[in-house]
């Protein structure tokens, strides 16, 4: 059992690891695929939350369950960081592109972290040995799509606004 959760949690980091990688690739960029992953510690914080809540035991299925719902809180953090490019592409401003993609993608987000949480109801209630993957998900997803819609935004407001003001010192000089 020591050597399955040792696994797991292996494969949790190469999970992560792995993901970051793809994501720079994709936005071939290192600081968005940075902003992504701010994401990833509220879904850590709400998992271990909920398993706490429900005196549910860390096991495989709790760990199956957080790799699910790191891979929902990515896909929900992509959602708002490629949409924020878009709209800092178009008028520049970090801090509004941040709020726009916060307002414009709050309804998408929720959705998906809603059917996640709904469908997984059943098993994180059902007295079977699946419940802690279904209690792992809820718990992450709950607090990821809270760090989702509002940390996420934060981090690129802060980040792309500091290079704006950084790259208009360099052609003022």
């Amino acid at each position: 059992m020591r050597a399955a959760l040792r696994e797991m949690l292996f494969g949790l980091l190469a999970a992560v690891v792995l993901v970051y990688l793809l994501i720079v690739v994709n936005f071939q960029s290192w600081v968005d695929p940075f902003i992504i992953i701010t994401a990833l510690p509220g879904a850590l914080a709400g998992i271990a939350w909920s398993l706490f809540v429900t005196h549910t035991n860390i096991s495989v299925p709790s760990l199956m369950g957080t790799i699910m719902t790191m891979g929902t809180a990515t896909a929900n953090a992509i959602l708002l960081v490629s949409y924020a490019r878009e709209r800092i592409a178009v008028h520049g401003d970090a801090i509004r592109a941040a709020v726009e993609s916060g307002k414009a993608r709050i309804r998408p987000v929720l959705m998906t972290a809603a059917a996640m949480i709904i469908g997984m109801l059943p098993m994180a209630t059902a007295n079977s040995q699946n419940a802690p993957l279904g209690r792992a998900v809820m718990g992450g997803l709950l607090v990821a799509t809270i760090f989702t819609l509002y940390f996420v935004p934060c981090m690129y407001a802060m980040i792309y606004g500091r290079r704006t003001t950084l790259q208009n010192q360099k052609v003022q000089v």
